[in-house]
């Protein structure tokens, strides 16, 4: 799934200000792709050479994801996150929430604005 966005977006993981967000998080494998893929980028090593820094910038501005349950989020967080003792992200737009009514209600770019403050 990874492979076809940047396919049908080429050069989509070089750059530093494009987002990517999973709205329904299981597991959180998606989004932990695309973070391995923005830290990979040349571009983004050249521009963040320090790895923290990098790994910071791309979870504080780049990835947004949303888990509908407790044990969801608490999964995800622990396999986006907890993959470093030594690397402190200081934020992340990893968020609890169920959007699935929002979605069926036609507010969910309204709630998503709310939850992630943007």
């Amino acid at each position: 799934m990874v492979d076809r966005l940047e396919k049908e977006n080429p050069g989509c993981f070089d750059d530093p200000d494009a987002t990517f967000a999973d709205l329904y998080m299981k597991s959180g494998m998606y989004i932990t792709e695309i973070v391995t893929r923005l830290y990979q980028s040349k571009r983004l090593k050249a521009l963040f050479p320090d790895d923290t820094e990098r790994l910071n910038h791309i979870f504080a501005e780049q990835v947004y994801g949303c888990a509908p349950t407790e044990i969801i989020y608490q999964i995800c967080l622990r396999y986006i996150l907890g993959f470093s003792d030594e690397i402190h992200i200081e934020k992340n737009n990893i968020r609890l929430c169920d959007t699935l009514q929002y979605a069926k209600d036609g507010v969910l770019n309204e709630e998503l604005e709310k939850i992630f403050n943007l």
